[in-house]
């Protein structure tokens, strides 16, 4: 065998083992499934008062419907006086 048949028949043997170690790599990486963080809908979100909301206008909806809402991870109430006030770490009523 010549130099020139040893190295074209090493450069096949490369190429294929590239080949399949990539047809493998992409097998695996297709079977990785990243799942979503879970988001409420806006409607579930609309009815619940007690999950978190970053939207303004739900949070003052809620606050008319239930008296209470979730705003940014801190719940917030309405008084009997219609003021709005969140509980403080020591429970005192912090008034807005």
């Amino acid at each position: 065998m010549t130099m020139t048949n040893i190295l074209l028949i090493l450069f096949f043997v490369l190429l294929f083992l590239l080949f399949f170690y990539s047809r493998r790599n992409n097998k695996s990486v297709k079977k990785t499934k990243i799942s979503p963080t879970y988001v409420p809908f806006l409607k579930e979100q609309e009815f619940n008062p007690d999950i978190s909301t970053d939207n303004w206008d739900l949070h003052k909806l809620r606050l008319d419907k239930f008296k209470r809402s979730q705003y940014k991870g801190l719940t917030f109430f309405v008084s009997s006086e219609n003021r709005i006030y969140y509980l403080s770490e020591e429970g005192d009523k912090v008034y807005c």
